[in-house]
């Protein structure tokens, strides 16, 4: 049976465990240094919730590299997107001529790849290419460009390893998915 938790009443049950997430890092950073050998890739982190998974990628990953950061907002505190995604952190690093490697934790609808491209394309990387540990298959806007995928999950709310509920639950070491409430029976039936 699946490990189960209870957030403010709510109760998640693991989708995803610490050894599947471990094992999906290690074959995202092989795919990446493959790709890049001899180059010295800028992955870019979405914060706040990629920062455990960019951690985790560029200690697995061989080829030099830069980090920096991004900080965009769509959620707030909800459970769903806002579909309005505003720019809170712009980048520090130079982008032009560089190859560039956007880093999210999840690409839910597709829209803050969309934003996120808008902003850098113009600055003329060398080559711009996105990687995810989880993309919402059910959810996510037809024609979104993802080039590594961690896992393929369908629209549940999840948390954990950088997902959050409410700026919280980060800290998990798996990734849970919210567990649909059973329909409530109706008096007198």
């Amino acid at each position: 049976m699946a490990a189960q938790i209870t957030v403010n009443g709510d109760r998640f049950v693991e989708m995803i465990s610490e050894r599947r997430i471990k094992t999906a890092v290690k074959r995202l950073a092989k795919e990446i240094d493959r790709n890049y050998r001899g180059r010295i890739p800028v992955f870019i982190g979405i914060l706040n919730g990629s920062f455990i998974f960019l951690a985790d990628l560029v200690r697995e990953v061989k080829v030099d590299c830069e980090i920096d950061f991004l900080k965009l907002s769509s959620y707030g505190d909800a459970k769903i997107s806002s579909g309005n995604v505003r720019l809170l952190k712009d980048l520090n690093c130079q982008v032009e001529g560089r190859d560039i490697i956007i880093v999210e934790d999840i690409v839910d609808t597709g829209l803050s790849i969309e934003y996120i491209r808008h902003l850098i394309e113009p600055q003329n990387p060398r080559s711009l290419k996105v990687v995810t540990l989880l993309f919402k298959t059910d959810s996510v806007k037809p024609g979104t460009q993802v080039d590594y995928i961690g896992f393929r999950i369908p629209s549940d709310f999840v948390i954990g390893y950088g997902l959050d509920n409410a700026q919280r639950e980060r800290n998990l070491k798996a990734i849970y998915r919210l567990h649909a409430k059973p329909p409530r029976e109706k008096a007198g039936a």
